[in-house]
């Protein structure tokens, strides 16, 4: 089990993960209203590191752009 801290940044021009400073952005396309930036999050962590998104949860920060994102084998 991995968890990663990560600060979502919302209604960005395009999707992309930065890994700056021992830390991870990641910019949305998503808006942050109703869930849709946490579930956009979890679908591009998923291709991403190609993995399921069943196997990505977000533990803390549902409603913060700071988020811990815990990723199970």
């Amino acid at each position: 089990m991995t968890r990663l801290i990560i600060k979502v940044i919302p209604n960005a021009g395009r999707n992309r993960l930065v890994e700056e400073e021992g830390r991870i952005k990641v910019y949305l396309t998503a808006p942050p209203v109703e869930g849709k930036a946490n579930k956009a999050l979890i679908e591009f962590l998923s291709g991403h590191f190609k993995i399921k998104k069943s196997k990505i949860s977000i533990v803390r920060g549902l409603t913060s752009r700071e988020k811990i994102v815990e990723i199970c084998p």
